[in-house]
């Protein structure tokens, strides 16, 4: 995706930027997830102890499909013209609205809420994300990402 000028990026505020791709939450992955963070809760990597409980088996940890995003936002999300570097900021108002099962797909919608330089040479991109469920009438996740860059 070609870079974006400030005034360009200044003109998307409010409007959708992008929806990415769709991606495969599988058991596998998420065991994976479990191995790296030490949280084996068995809602996590037991399908048959996970199957008696009100979500019918496994399901992604909230922080995994959390930590998703930024491969998700990488081909809708046009860099900055001139930036040197991006930094996460930070996310703000993060809630896990519907599990993920295993074995689902998801993807996330991307809207810029605020574009701004917070100091000279460092512009703050606002976006707030949805994560939206193949198939769900309810998200997986909603957040305000914060990310700065450096020109």
């Amino acid at each position: 995706m070609a870079a974006m000028s400030v005034e360009a990026m200044t003109e998307m505020v409010g409007r959708l930027v992008g929806t990415s791709s769709w991606v495969l939450v599988d058991q596998a992955m998420i065991d994976r997830f479990a191995a790296v963070t030490n949280d084996h809760q068995f809602i996590h990597v037991d399908p048959e102890a996970a199957q008696a409980t009100p979500f019918g088996g496994t399901i992604a940890h909230g922080l995994l499909t959390l930590s998703l995003l930024p491969a998700m936002v990488h081909d809708v999300m046009p860099a900055l013209e001139g930036a040197q570097m991006n930094a996460n900021y930070g996310y703000d108002r993060v809630r896990f609205v519907t599990p993920v099962r295993s074995g689902r797909r998801i993807r996330a919608h991307f809207t810029l809420r605020d574009f701004a330089e917070v100091k000279p040479r460092r512009w703050q991109r606002t976006t707030d994300v949805t994560v939206e469920i193949e198939g769900q009438p309810t998200p997986a996740l909603v957040a305000t990402w914060i990310v700065q860059s450096f020109l």
